[in-house]
């Protein structure tokens, strides 16, 4: 009787026991995945600095590559140095919002002149997903490696629209005036266009 009481006993606190380290189990695994758990919150506002319309018919993109190495030649300490494969896009166009209705004079029952304003840049820029600095020495400090990142990419950007202006990308913009806005101005007015430049 007394062993039975006994067995029932430690039956008892076995379960007790078990129970309590399966709760404790639970709740290590709970508070440790609470803990390593990382949430992300971004808040944000957006304000609107201007609204522009846009009336530019862009005519020609060119997509360039081009490798530049820059060097600040030091007497003492290592030269600074820094090498960047930009690539990037440069797109000529035509302002539309600058042609006015006198710009647009009939000859005859099926022509007419339309008289455009001359090519220019649209835009320009490095794409960053697809450029690379692939080497930078000399530097001392992060500051330093982020200045010369900075003007490199700076440079690029440069070096793109004037390498763009050197490959006449104005006159290719005008050329495609005549290849593919001449003919879209031909479909819509039923007339013969002819096209002139300011």
């Amino acid at each position: 009787m007394a062993s039975s009481s006994i067995r029932s006993r430690i039956t008892v606190i076995l379960t007790i026991t078990i129970c309590i380290a399966v709760a404790l189990l639970l709740l290590f695994f709970y508070l440790k995945r609470e803990f390593l758990t990382t949430r992300t919150e971004i808040s944000e506002d957006v304000m609107i600095e201007k609204i522009t319309s846009i009336g530019k018919l862009e005519l020609v993109k060119y997509s360039m590559k081009d490798v530049l190495e820059k060097k600040e030649l030091r007497t003492i300490l290592p030269d600074k140095r820094i090498l960047l494969v930009a690539a990037g896009e440069v797109a000529g166009c035509i302002d539309l919002t600058r042609v006015k209705k006198e710009d647009v004079v009939p000859s005859g029952q099926d022509s007419l002149t339309v008289t455009l304003p001359q090519p220019e840049i649209c835009y320009f820029k490095i794409d960053h997903k697809r450029s690379k600095v692939y080497d930078v020495s000399g530097t001392w400090f992060p500051t330093d490696t982020k200045a010369m990142v900075e003007d490199v990419y700076k440079l690029a950007e440069q070096r793109m629209l004037q390498n763009a202006k050197e490959m006449d990308i104005l006159g290719k913009t005008r050329e495609n005036a005549f290849v593919i806005f001449k003919p879209m101005l031909e479909n819509i007015s039923g007339k013969k266009v002819g096209i002139l430049f300011r």
